[in-house]
């Protein structure tokens, strides 16, 4: 992918910084990291589910964190096997992750659900009563020269 150069938007522009950087963060491979696998859905018009797939993870095991528009997940796998247990294949990955999605402003975790092997986080866009479009009220203009009626004769 092409590096974007957002400096004559920075000239015109107040306050999209942050906006910019994560752009130009999205840009930059994320060294081909696959594990865990995931879904983002859109499940009504204000809100989404990021479902993970964590199989062999238990509550203990995994850590939910949003701070500042970034929802961070991580899962660690406390060392459980057995004395004297010998693996002849394993196949599960039970490796240690840490996973990062970019909120956008007003978007909240609602909660956690641990399914099946699945992680499931819902999020909701609460947006402010100040922020959401109002409806403005036209006023009648006051006429300040007396109106003059015509009779007919």
């Amino acid at each position: 992918m092409r590096h974007v150069d957002f400096s004559p938007l920075y000239r015109s522009t107040v306050g999209f910084d942050r906006l910019f950087t994560m752009l130009d963060s999205l840009g930059q491979p994320d060294s081909g990291q696959s594990y865990p696998p995931y879904n983002i859905e859109r499940t009504a018009e204000d809100a989404y589910r990021i479902s993970m797939a964590v199989a062999g993870f238990s509550e203990e095991d995994l850590s939910i964190e949003a701070h500042r528009n970034v929802l961070t997940i991580k899962g660690e796998k406390t060392d459980d096997q057995s004395e004297g247990t010998e693996f002849l294949h394993r196949g599960i990955a039970a490796r240690a992750f840490e996973r990062r999605f970019q909120l956008a402003d007003h978007v909240e975790v609602n909660g956690a659900e641990l399914k099946n092997g699945l992680l499931h986080i819902s999020l909701k866009r609460n947006i402010p009563e100040e922020m959401k479009p109002r409806r403005i009220d036209i006023a009648a203009a006051r006429s300040t020269t007396p109106q003059i009626e015509a009779k007919a004769a």
